[in-house]
């Protein structure tokens, strides 16, 4: 393992929150954070159950589509940073519906300790979900989901460098390098290859997401040996899984040594037909699931460590 390589602390596991994203709409559930302060209030309040990690898109605070604003977003991240520690990630991915320089605006503005980027450009599509709603809470919902089927995430290798240059080199910020599929495992592996970024890499292994690899523990397994053989001990892992997936491929995650990710972004529900009613909900839940398996979970010091983050005081918000 080089020097740059940061090893596991024994025994501590990463609980990544999601807080809002931009893939369930505000018809779905009356507990999805929409406004910046409902944004800030879940986030905190998910940093105070466990979470060490805060992965954060913005709405429109209005009818609550997603938004590129970065005034939005400076709305609530200083707010955030101010009344708690966790580490603040930023979505590069947005929405399908924006284009690479809007997705952009808001981290180049806010300089974050970490990113999400997509490894690939990838079919993205929601539209089964319109099915389930026979009425909506504003106008844009139902088209924004059924025509969906037509839906390509847009990240080339061009998209990726370019990202890389402007936040990674630019600003010193790390990614949640976001794997939807075997190939975006090989995808990472040849930017590595060409020397863009830096180990640790910190991988997001994504299942049940309609495009991408389908939400089945063989995937799991597959993906994990995939990324051992490619970046050895030059990596650290987490799971996130979609909708009914979520609490039992992060506990699988968990006992094989991996991080997790939760949050209202990934998944709408606390249990079996009952909707979380906040991000914090789902923390407290994976943490107890965690802490029960014998593990402990990581503060966002040890999270900061493990991942060669600058830190928080190197940020500009």
């Amino acid at each position: 393992m080089t020097d740059a390589a940061k090893p596991k602390i024994a025994g501590k596991v990463i609980i990544t929150c999601a807080v809002t994203g931009s893939i369930h709409t505000p018809t779905m559930s009356d507990y999805l954070p929409i406004t910046p302060d409902e944004i800030a209030e879940q986030s905190i309040a998910a940093a105070e159950a466990g979470a060490a990690i805060l992965h954060l898109h913005a709405r429109d605070p209005i009818d609550g589509r997603p938004t590129p604003d970065p005034k939005v977003f400076m709305q609530f991240l200083p707010r955030i940073k101010q009344n708690c520690d966790a580490v603040v990630n930023i979505t590069t991915g947005g929405s399908v519906k924006m284009t690479v320089q809007e997705r952009l605006e808001a981290p180049l503005l806010a300089s974050p300790e970490m990113c999400s980027m997509n490894m690939g450009s990838m079919n993205f599509a929601l539209y089964p979900a319109a099915a389930k709603y026979k009425t909506w809470k504003h106008d844009w919902e139902k088209d924004y989901l059924l025509s969906s089927d037509d839906n390509i995430f847009r990240n080339t290798f061009r998209d990726i460098e370019h990202i890389y240059n402007v936040l990674g080199k630019g600003h010193g910020t790390k990614f949640e390098h976001e794997c939807y599929d075997v190939g975006h495992l090989y995808n990472l592996a040849h930017c590595l290859d060409r020397g863009m970024f830096q180990p640790p890499v910190f991988l997001q292994l994504i299942f049940g997401v309609l495009g991408g690899i389908g939400p089945d523990m063989d995937n799991l397994m597959f993906m994990k040996r995939t990324a051992d053989r490619l970046f050895g001990d030059q990596y650290q892992w987490s799971v996130l899984a979609a909708g009914r997936h979520q609490m039992s491929f992060c506990t699988q995650a968990a006992m094989m040594g991996g991080n997790v990710r939760v949050g209202l972004e990934d998944s709408l529900y606390g249990g079996v037909g009952t909707l979380a009613k906040s991000n914090a909900e789902q923390v407290s839940k994976i943490r107890r699931i965690v802490e029960e398996l014998g593990y402990a979970v990581a503060t966002p010091k040890e999270a900061r460590e493990m991942l060669g983050l600058k830190g928080g005081d190197r940020v500009k918000f």
